[in-house]
C-alpha cells in the first residue's frame, strides 16, 4: 500500500483517484502521520435469484381477507 503526503494527494488527485479506482489502495498522511485510507468501492452487481425460497414460505389463503372490526379499530385510534 503506497503512502503519499497531503500535499501531492491536492496535487495528484486525479491520477491517484484512477489508481485507486483500478484496485489499488493508498493511504494519505499529513506530517507523516496516516489519516486516511482510500479504497476502491466495490461494483459487484447484486444477482436477484427468483424462486430461492420457494417451498419454505407458506402464505395462507386469506392473506389479503379484510382485516377484524377490533383490528381496524386499533390502527384507527379507537
Amino acid at each position: 500500500m503506497e503512502t503519499i503526503n497531503i500535499h501531492e494527494a491536492k496535487t495528484h488527485l486525479s491520477r491517484i483517484v484512477e489508481q485507486v479506482a483500478a484496485g489499488r489502495d493508498v493511504l494519505i498522511a499529513k506530517a507523516g502521520k496516516p489519516m486516511v485510507k482510500m479504497v476502491p468501492i466495490a461494483t459487484g452487481k447484486t444477482v436477484i435469484r427468483f424462486g430461492v425460497l420457494k417451498g419454505t414460505i407458506r402464505v395462507p389463503e386469506d392473506f389479503d381477507a379484510p382485516l377484524p372490526e377490533n383490528v381496524l379499530a386499533n390502527f384507527g385510534g379507537g
